[in-house]
């Protein structure tokens, strides 16, 4: 039986010109079934039937009232929860949100080439890659370092772009635990060109697989 996923690119305000790659990508990276939305009353209605729900390049306030009890109440009794990359930018109003997510987006410097650093080599998001992971995207800054909170899969290697506003402890990748489900956060995925990388399809393979307790 393939797994059902609810996949969110609603954008109230950036729009990513690779959302209709992230959204093929998700389609076929696995045996998925895939609804995919920017409808916010989708999520008025029930998701139990949703492995996980992603949020895919989502910007600014997406859901209505209705919508986030809905999304709160799913994850904290079991549901998995993806983000990818501006999902960090997204619901900055809805304090659950930024305590799901881990942190929210600050600022980034220009797309350009960089290096993360894979803290964690047991997480099905990371395992498959090398120690120095070599990748091209907008390594996102955050508000605050989500260390605290979350366990921190990859980590952005500043001195290796221009522009990093963390410092030396600059997570990228993570997931946690939100009641009984799973949250996982990667900030890459900028470009179309990102979905079309192997290393980065396995990478959000296994973030989905996860957070939906399939790996």
């Amino acid at each position: 039986m393939s797994v059902r996923l609810l996949v969110c690119t609603r954008t109230t305000a950036y729009r990513h010109a690779s959302i209709p790659a992230g959204v093929e990508a998700v389609r076929t990276i696995g045996d998925f079934e895939v609804d995919h939305t920017e409808d916010p009353t989708a999520f008025e209605q029930p998701l139990d039937g949703y492995a996980a729900v992603v949020f895919l390049s989502t910007s600014g306030e997406v859901l209505t009232p209705a919508g986030r009890e809905r999304l709160a109440a799913y994850v904290d009794a079991g549901g998995g929860f993806v983000g990818v990359h501006a999902a960090a930018c997204t619901e900055y109003d809805w304090p659950y949100y930024g305590e799901l997510l881990g942190t929210r987006f600050d600022r980034h410097p220009d797309h350009q080439p960089g290096k993360a650093v894979v803290e964690d080599r047991e997480h099905p998001a990371t395992r498959h890659l090398p120690a120095v992971w070599d990748f091209v995207d907008e390594w996102y800054d955050f508000r605050t370092n989500p260390r605290a909170t979350v366990r921190v899969l990859a980590c952005a290697d500043e001195s290796s772009y221009d522009g990093g506003g963390m410092g030396g402890d600059h997570p990228l990748v993570w997931c946690r635990d939100q009641g009984s489900g799973r949250a996982f956060y990667t900030a890459l995925g900028h470009a179309p060109e990102a979905y079309e990388n192997p290393d980065f399809r396995a990478h959000l393979l296994g973030g989905i697989n996860w957070a939906a307790g399939l790996d």
